[in-house]
């Protein structure tokens, strides 16, 4: 379910004594840009309407009154987070197209505003394919990046116009050759992943010593290498992983013209994220400017990068235990169990390895010291669990909140946004459908989404 809200500037931000303030880590990893001080004052101001809307939100819920389901999880979704990475992404790598990862979070709001930004689409199966055309863009900003495909699929990219398309072996070549000849082919080489959240290299990409072959074997069918592509990792942490992934690809590109193909784009792949771009950009924009030349074409499949920070996730506590502690026989251990688990939009803590922070988003206690009181806040340790009736559903072995949380109140974590609901499940019956409510803190996002204000 989604619900589109108008993207309001309210005069008064509302804030309750649970509101947890970040300001110094926002400030301190938009430190050292161009413009960093105008993102890091839209970023606060967008932070504070996300809590306000959650709040307004959670105000109108009676848990024990609601109708069955109506305490469920909802997002709130700010559109002007990721206008404002998109703005990010321009100052930085201005000379790099962005061919948005559908995988991460294919919300049909998101590719709205994708499209309208004039991103492309990085797809890697019929149903990507779908959703990225059904936001009315050209088929040739797709990509349909994934080297070993169904072969139904190739022929379904080529009913659709899709061209665009990967490869890193001889048998995908073939495939190819039979189901789409005049596809536009980049050949996906191996690089160096090994300090990645999520590892690639281990599944896809041909290494330096068979690419020639590959290319040899392209130009005998009369198949059209167009690029070469790679791909760091999903959450890359090492920026000189793309210094010697571009040096790969200037080898691999001239060998393709010296096999007679005429490359003319390169695909750098995914791996950026919100806390280390900069840092990135600069080395992947200098690798770019010494190994190819401005005539080169190049493009990116960032997703998480645009989409992390731009969903929070509000979720209820269901029930709660108190136990003794078997770390220390003399006290007691808290567990909080929550509506949503690593079967739903917690999947990120197994699939993607994320740890995911809770914070109070309304509670009955009043114990809670307010921040604009002087008496100390009183800091508990939880585990927070899952609902379903798996052992493994838990989402936080250790947590610190400052108070006693209880049945029915509320908690709600940030950064939700990449590898969320897109791996969430339907296990032991839990919906994987919640409630989304867009909002936009930027008046660009506004105009091209056409929210009311």
């Amino acid at each position: 379910m989604a619900m589109a809200l108008s993207a309001f500037a309210p005069q008064e931000i509302y804030f309750n004594k649970y509101y947890h303030d970040d300001s110094d880590s926002l400030k301190d990893s938009y430190c050292g840009y161009y413009g960093a001080n105008e993102q890091f004052r839209s970023k606060l101001t967008a932070k504070e309407l996300v809590f306000q809307v959650l709040k307004n939100r959670v105000d109108n819920i009676d848990v024990d009154r609601c109708c069955p389901g109506a305490e469920d999880p909802f997002f709130v979704a700010d559109m002007g987070e990721i206008y404002r990475q998109h703005l990010r992404w321009k100052m930085n790598l201005s000379r790099v197209k962005p061919f948005y990862a559908v995988k991460c979070n294919p919300d049909p709001e998101i590719l709205r505003l994708m499209a309208s930004l004039g991103n492309g689409f990085d797809c890697a199966s019929k149903a990507e394919i779908d959703v990225a055309l059904s936001t009315g863009v050209d088929p040739s900003r797709i990509i349909y990046a994934q080297p070993c495909k169904t072969k139904s699929y190739i022929r379904y990219a080529a009913q659709m116009g899709v061209k665009q398309m990967t490869f890193d072996n001889a048998d995908e070549l073939y495939k190819i050759k039979t189901n789409f000849p005049n596809a536009e082919l980049y050949l996906r080489i191996l690089t160096d992943d090994s300090t990645s959240l999520c590892r690639l290299s281990m599944k896809f990409g041909a290494s330096l010593d068979v690419t020639r072959p590959l290319l040899e074997l392209a130009r005998e069918l009369d198949l059209n290498v167009v690029g070469v592509s790679f791909h760091v990792g999903s959450g890359a942490e090492d920026p000189k992983a793309f210094c010697k992934a571009v040096q790969d690809a200037r080898v691999v590109f001239d060998q393709a013209v010296e096999v007679g193909h005429e490359p003319h784009t390169l695909d750098v792949g995914g791996g950026f994220s919100e806390d280390r771009f900069e840092r990135f950009a600069v080395i992947l924009g200098q690798a770019l400017d010494t190994y190819f030349p401005p005539h080169i074409r190049i493009i990116a499949e960032p997703g998480r990068y645009y989409v992390a920070s731009a969903f929070t996730l509000a979720v209820n506590v269901i029930a709660r235990r108190i136990i003794q502690d078997p770390m220390d026989p003399s006290g007691n251990t808290h567990r909080l169990y929550l509506n949503d688990g690593v079967y739903g939009n917690f999947s990120n803590t197994i699939f993607d390895h994320q740890h995911p922070e809770p914070q109070i988003l309304s509670c009955l206690d009043d114990s809670v010291a307010s921040p604009l009181s002087h008496r100390p806040s009183q800091e508990i340790a939880y585990s927070i669990w899952g609902p379903t009736c798996d052992g493994i559903d838990i989402i936080a072995e250790h947590a610190i909140l400052p108070g006693v949380v209880g049945v029915g109140d509320w908690l709600y974590f940030e950064n939700m946004g990449a590898y969320t609901r897109c791996s969430a499940t339907r296990f032991n019956g839990f919906t994987d459908n919640h409630e989304v409510i867009y909002i936009s803190s930027e008046a660009g996002a506004r105009a091209l989404l056409n929210y009311r204000t």
